[in-house]
């Protein structure tokens, strides 16, 4: 397939996923939370026409990545794997996209796994905006950052030259890219999960939202508030 869809992931564990929302979670609530936003972020992704979808996991040793690999397998058995390599967030991503790139790929697109609720619809967009003059695409967040990514061609600087886990990752992205004249296509902004109020926003989002979204979450949501109160 010409289109390439990653999301970046890491194995739930206690004391190692969503630690900001610790408290009012617990350890253990955060990394079960997590583990229902990346089943319900790979059900969005299963939307998406055309794309050939891959996990981007975080690993650490050998013997670590051997049990992530598996975890995930069994996870998401119609998903391929690729092993996030670097030593940061910006080398990581740039890796997982050139290599796409250099591999066959058209597009290269990665996504966040802590936004459950995103549409489907955003996802296909962008790489629609791919198809057409835009060199690059951002899916903007509420917090300062990106949802997600894509290019069509390795974009290094982009990537290696921004900080990333700022107020202002987007900001500096767009201003880098307008330096080097490169054309972006936005999507709609949306936002992920950190945070006890973003978590309170999802809840609030869930009471409205089409039964079929986030279907994971909403299912553990009810457990995890009855605990916190």
């Amino acid at each position: 397939m010409d289109r390439q869809l990653f999301v970046v992931a890491k194995q739930p564990a206690p004391g190692h996923s969503k630690t900001r929302l610790c408290p009012p979670l617990t350890g253990a609530q955060a990394a079960g939370l997590y583990e229902c936003f990346l089943k319900d972020t790979l059900d969005v992704m299963r939307q998406v026409n055309g794309a050939r979808c891959t996990i981007a996991y975080l690993t650490g040793s050998p013997v670590e990545e051997q049990a992530a690999r598996a975890w995930f397998s069994a996870l998401a058995p119609d998903m391929e794997l690729v092993a996030q390599r670097g030593s940061d967030l910006g080398e990581r991503l740039n890796h997982v996209l050139c290599d796409a790139l250099s591999a066959g790929a058209r597009q290269a697109v990665v996504m966040d796994s802590d936004s459950p609720t995103l549409p489907s619809s955003y996802l296909n967009r962008a790489f629609d905006l791919l198809d057409g003059r835009d060199d690059i695409v951002l899916g903007p967040c509420d917090d300062g950052g990106y949802y997600l990514i894509g290019v069509k061609q390795p974009q290094p600087r982009l990537l290696r030259e921004v900080r990333m886990s700022t107020a202002n990752v987007l900001r500096d992205t767009l201003a880098l890219a307008r330096d080097m004249n490169l054309r972006v296509g936005l999507l709609p902004s949306w936002y992920d999960i950190d945070t006890a109020s973003e978590l309170e926003h999802l809840r609030v989002e869930l009471t409205t939202a089409h039964p079929d979204i986030a279907k994971h979450t909403r299912a553990f949501l009810p457990a995890l508030m009855t605990t916190r109160d």
